[in-house]
């Protein structure tokens, strides 16, 4: 249940100095969220400081404030408010030994780690969530503020086509766009244009493309990253490209890291819970769409991967 609302808005009016987290390999909803939140306690008179322990993506560098984010913040707070992370090891090293105040999240696999948990598994993003408690907490929806969260929206719906977009996300992305967010412009700019150093990045990840057992994958070691000179730590959204195969029901992309741990990418058909597998290599996220980081090689970890979701496929048919 979430907490009470009198409560936590009295919590975020006494806040002075306040840290907004949020996880890894950050991809829309958590930079629109993280921006979104952050821009919204500032504009209430907050010392806000923005941080992730990944790089934000260039995509979405057009957002407001996204060059303030830091990769280490310094200082004390007295609010800690975290957008979009589902479990506290995907806040990193930014998250690491801080008393957390707030968690706005949609994920199925959240358990609520904060001291106010806003926890809705049935809102098609973290940013949707925010948009509909920002006001009730006290907190101004401006321009920037809006055109933050509609981006979170837009790129975890994929521009309106995921299985979980309702009327109510709607109506909240028509609440952002009469705040002033371009809609136009957050779809051109955040799901349509691409860098060319990311679409190189896609063609060495189709080089290595499969598809077995309704399963369709591919892989980006770290050559590919410099072969591309595509100097993100993410896919470049290469697994949205590859849930166009029709021949697959589930797709999925391994992304060596520098650390020496693997991100996995899984995209579903509905029906098909990938979050389950996602659960079994420290992951999370929703039926359709979750992710993970594991230990090993590459080859070791795309191994293991491709087994399990061969049987969750398996499995699935065989309970339809």
């Amino acid at each position: 249940m979430n907490p009470p609302l009198d409560v936590v808005r009295a919590r975020v009016a006494a806040a002075a100095r306040v840290l907004v987290i949020t996880h890894i390999s950050p991809d829309g909803d958590a930079i629109g969220s993280l921006l979104g939140l952050g821009l919204a306690l500032r504009q209430a008179g907050k010392q806000v400081v923005l941080a992730c322990a990944d790089p934000v993506p260039d995509t979405f560098l057009f957002l407001p404030a996204a060059d303030e984010i830091t990769r280490q913040p310094e200082g004390e707070f007295d609010f800690v408010a975290v957008v979009d992370v589902s479990d506290p090891a995907r806040m990193g090293s930014v998250g690491e030994g801080r008393a957390l105040s707030l968690l706005f999240d949609h994920h199925l696999t959240n358990p609520g780690f904060a001291e106010f948990n806003f926890v809705d598994v049935a809102s098609a993003s973290t940013a949707e969530l925010i948009s509909e408690y920002l006001q009730p907490l006290g907190l101004p929806l401006t321009q920037p503020v809006a055109a933050c969260l509609l981006t979170g929206l837009v790129n975890d719906t994929l521009g309106f086509r995921t299985s979980n977009t309702t009327s109510k996300t709607l109506g909240l992305a028509q609440a952002l766009m009469q705040a002033g967010a371009p809609l136009y412009d957050i779809y051109s700019r955040s799901l349509f244009k691409r860098s060319y150093s990311a679409v190189r990045l896609w063609a060495e990840g189709l080089a290595t493309l499969k598809c077995e057992d309704r399963i369709v994958w591919a892989s980006l070691p770290l050559e590919a990253r410099k072969a591309a000179g595509y100097g993100g730590l993410g896919d470049g959204d290469l697994i949205d490209v590859l849930t166009a195969v029709r021949e697959a029901d589930v797709a999925l992309v391994f992304v060596e890291r520098p650390d020496g741990r693997v991100k996995i990418s899984w995209r579903a058909v509905p029906g098909i819970d990938v979050a389950r597998l996602a659960a079994l290599f420290g992951g999370g996220g929703h039926a359709p769409a979750a992710g993970a980081e594991a230990e090993g090689t590459l080859a070791e970890v795309q191994v293991k991967v491709i087994a399990a979701t061969k049987a969750l496929l398996k499995s699935s048919m065989h309970n339809a």
